[in-house]
């Protein structure tokens, strides 16, 4: 590997997971069992990336403590129990990970999903050896706070300029910059490129079987 990146830095929904329909569903399911005010998908979908209580107050700004706290315990129970939308992985995920991890590079996470709900996806995945280093926003600060970023670079012991973010929102964009490193787009996943491309980032990706490509032509 000749390119100063040492360490890929995952988002996990949108990014590697195409679970967009499935978390909508289930922030449907708990604003249904609720009787919350009624959120149009593209405002469930904006969401997306933040922590939980953080999307929560996203969707209802005058929320109280206990309807935070009862959305969320509502949305954890569809999403990691009842509900069956299904969440594949973007085509060609799992033999990308193996050819970069060939190539040297290490590789984390840095997710607004919890750490439950982190480790049943990278357990039913079968990718959790890829990313020993992972953390979720319930351990640190929700994007677009650098802090899970800061963790990282520090289990890894490099700087910033070694590792490059990936995702797909303007949240993993905002945190890349916040803790002044490099941010790789994914078009694929929630935000428009327009939207992405406010945090300018140093690239964008159309698809996830793209990033090796991209790596290889902008290695500096």
């Amino acid at each position: 590997m000749t390119s100063s990146y040492k360490v890929l830095i995952f988002d996990w929904d949108g990014t590697i997971m195409d679970s967009v329909a499935n978390i909508c569903a289930s922030l449907q399911s708990a604003i249904d069992e609720l009787s919350a005010l009624p959120k149009t998908y593209e405002e469930q979908r904006n969401v997306i990336g933040l922590g939980l209580s953080e999307a929560v107050l996203a969707l209802y700004p005058e929320a109280s403590p206990e309807f935070v706290d009862a959305f969320s315990e509502a949305f954890r129970d569809h999403f990691l129990f009842r509900n069956d939308t299904p969440s594949p992985l973007f085509e060609q995920v799992e033999p990308i990970l193996a050819d970069l991890q060939s190539d040297g590079y290490d590789m984390a996470i840095a997710t607004g999903k919890s750490r439950r709900g982190l480790d049943k996806v990278l357990n039913e995945s079968g990718l959790k050896d890829y990313f020993p280093v992972n953390y979720c926003a319930e351990e640190t600060f929700s994007k677009p706070h650098p802090k899970m970023l800061e963790e990282i670079l520090i289990d890894h012991n490099i700087k910033a300029s070694r590792a490059l973010m990936i995702g797909d929102t303007e949240y993993d964009m905002q945190m890349a910059v916040n803790a002044n490193m490099h941010g790789l787009a994914a078009t694929f996943g929630v935000h428009s490129r327009e939207r992405l491309a406010l945090h300018k980032p140093v690239g964008f990706v159309d698809a996830f079987s793209q990033i090796p490509e991209w790596l290889h032509n902008n290695e500096r």
